[in-house]
């Protein structure tokens, strides 16, 4: 991934609540007849960011089901907020003139090796690790064990799980951070004007950090 210095992201606390928040990741591996992607929840476990994997499960019937049956490398793309920055925005375009459209956003890029878990009892704790994760938040939050248990044990064997060990990580950030500050400011008082992007909005202001005091 081209990242340059200023939307490198190395915080860690970021990347892995990105990757809590936005669970759906691109999920990219080679077989034999050229490269596969799938969109594909995951929940990352562990404790530390390098050292954890990544987990989620797929229909058995999902052709990637057979290519993992041998370990293979891989990349999973976590994918945050994301927004067209008009040069409307830049309060310099006024003086100058010298402003272009981009795209701000914020992405996590996991490389790794996936291997198939065949084994429905595994997969039943991942339901239950990726429902948490998305149900938690809820007033009345739906548990798996909600619903029959026959239903459910049919249905994790018609599953297989997938494991993600993870040997890299790196995150890309871009909000700005190579404007000025009057840029900066600008951009956020547009978007915020417009009523466009709150999740964006939030994830800038939490990177440039008060431009009004800078």
């Amino acid at each position: 991934m081209y990242k340059p210095k200023h939307f490198q992201e190395t915080n860690e606390e970021l990347m892995c609540g990105l990757m809590q928040a936005a669970p759906l990741a691109t999920f990219i591996v080679e077989s034999e007849e050229g490269i596969v992607a799938n969109h594909i929840p995951f929940v990352f476990n562990g404790a530390e960011l390098c050292s954890g994997e990544l987990q989620a499960h797929i229909p058995r019937a999902n052709p990637l089901s057979r290519i993992l049956e041998t370990e293979r490398p891989c990349l999973t793309i976590f994918h945050g907020p994301d927004g067209y920055i008009s040069p409307s925005y830049y309060a310099t375009k006024p003086k100058h003139g010298k402003v272009v459209p981009t795209w701000n956003y914020c992405v996590v890029h996991v490389h790794g090796y996936a291997q198939l878990v065949d084994d429905a009892e595994w997969v039943r704790q991942q339901m239950e690790l990726l429902t948490t994760l998305t149900e938690g938040s809820r007033p009345s939050p739906w548990a798996v064990s909600d619903a029959p248990a026959g239903f459910i044990s049919a249905l994790a064997k018609s599953l297989v799980g997938i494991r993600v060990s993870i040997e890299r990580v790196e995150g890309k950030t871009k909000a700005s951070q190579n404007q000025p500050q009057e840029n900066q400011q600008s951009v956020l008082t547009f978007m915020d004007r417009e009523g466009k992007n709150r999740e964006l909005q939030s994830l800038m202001r939490s990177v440039l950090g008060d431009v009004n005091t800078r």
